[in-house]
């Protein structure tokens, strides 16, 4: 119990002198002075062992600390954040713990590297519920691939680099990064074509509306969306504007952008081969704290849709009206012509009647547009 005078010290002299007269016993002298008989009896033998000096306050600090690392240990754990210098403790903690089981806590270590210099604290930053969209939850690897542009950038050599970044949203691991000179569809094809070929078919597809994901053309089609729908692959759009609704992939580029682009190198192969160093770690090696610690790697398996030789044309329900598109993109129907898209020249397309003069228009079993026979006009 503490002293109840405001010097302690002062205090306990008076305890002592009292004890010495011999007037007292040591259970009144406890009671008088408010502290408990442990604490009377820790006094009297520090005044008998060291005499005045016994008397004085002395450290409240613990003689050993749980939070203390040993120099070989702590020694380790520098070593290992100046190796992966975008890892944090948790991830370090997770990578090294097969080969040391007794390590210190993930705050303990953060610690360790506040005082080493090797992080800043940041402030927490209060996280706001997005209220208007539930995101697709994918349930099993390759039930949704997410895609997308990393802001392009110029190597030292003075060219641009314009990284195309393909990941599997269940288990996050990485397919791609891929260092392309433009954000054509040429480039972005045979990125996805060697993916198919090397992992199978994914069921869905999530990326942004740029290109060459998505066009200005009727619901959006491009180029590539349109082989996707053609192999059968669902194009999952986020709404405009609106990065967060693809933000696993948005926050895994920030990670690739500290490991891989400061500086730039020197040219695109220079680069490329950061980009492969980085994916091979990323999949291999670095904890990932959405699956409990475990690497993208240990938990992804290929798709077993395999992507065909022949891509089958599409199959229409016998209720609907089946039309070919002529080679400049335009439907004749009902007497009438409209404008498609010359993205499917050539192509079938099913017309089926969902209310009293409204038709919808489909591709494959994507629906395109309504066309409403008051207007004869498109509408989404």
């Amino acid at each position: 119990m503490p002293w109840r005078a405001t010097n302690a010290e002062q205090e306990r002299l008076r305890f002592i002198a009292l004890w010495e007269t011999g007037l007292y016993r040591k259970s009144e002298l406890c009671a008088r002075f408010d502290v408990s008989r442990p604490t009377g009896d820790a006094l009297l033998k520090r005044w008998a062992a060291e005499g005045v000096a016994g008397l004085k306050d002395r450290s409240r600090a613990p003689k050993s600390s749980p939070q203390r690392i040993a120099a070989e240990v702590a020694k380790i754990l520098i070593q290992a954040r100046l190796a992966h210098q975008t890892w944090g403790p948790r991830k370090i903690r997770a990578w090294l713990s097969g080969h040391m089981p007794e390590l210190p806590a993930a705050s303990t270590i953060g610690e360790l590297y506040v005082q080493a210099g090797l992080v800043e604290r940041r402030q927490r930053q209060r996280r706001w519920r997005h209220p208007g969209r539930s995101p697709v939850v994918a349930e099993s690897p390759n039930d949704l691939w997410t895609t997308d542009f990393k802001g392009q950038f110029r190597t030292r050599d003075g060219r641009y680099c314009y990284p195309l970044t393909v990941a599997d949203a269940q288990t996050r691991f990485l397919l791609a990064v891929e260092g392309l000179t433009s954000i054509g569809q040429r480039g972005a094809r045979e990125t996805f074509e060697r993916l198919f070929r090397a992992y199978g078919l994914p069921r869905a597809i999530r990326s942004d509306n740029g290109s060459p994901f998505c066009s200005k053309a009727i619901a959006g089609l491009s180029q590539l969306s349109v082989w996707w729908t053609q192999l059968g692959i669902e194009h999952d759009r986020i709404a405009p504007g609106r990065p967060e609704q693809n933000g696993a992939h948005e926050r895994m580029h920030r990670t690739l952008k500290q490991a891989t682009l400061w500086p730039p190198a020197r040219d695109h192969a220079e680069q490329q081969g950061r980009f492969d160093a980085f994916r091979g770690e990323y999949n291999r090696e670095r904890p990932h704290e959405a699956l409990a610690m475990a690497t993208p790697g240990a938990l992804y398996t290929s798709s077993p849709r395999q992507l065909p030789e022949r891509i089958e044309p599409p199959s229409y329900p016998g209720h609907c009206r089946v039309r070919r598109l002529r080679r400049n993109g335009i439907l004749y129907f009902r007497d009438r012509s409209f404008f498609v898209s010359e993205l499917l020249a050539g192509e079938d397309v099913g017309i089926e009647e969902v209310a009293d003069g409204v038709w919808s228009l489909y591709y494959y079993d994507l629906l395109l547009a309504r066309l409403d026979e008051r207007t004869w006009t498109f509408s989404g």
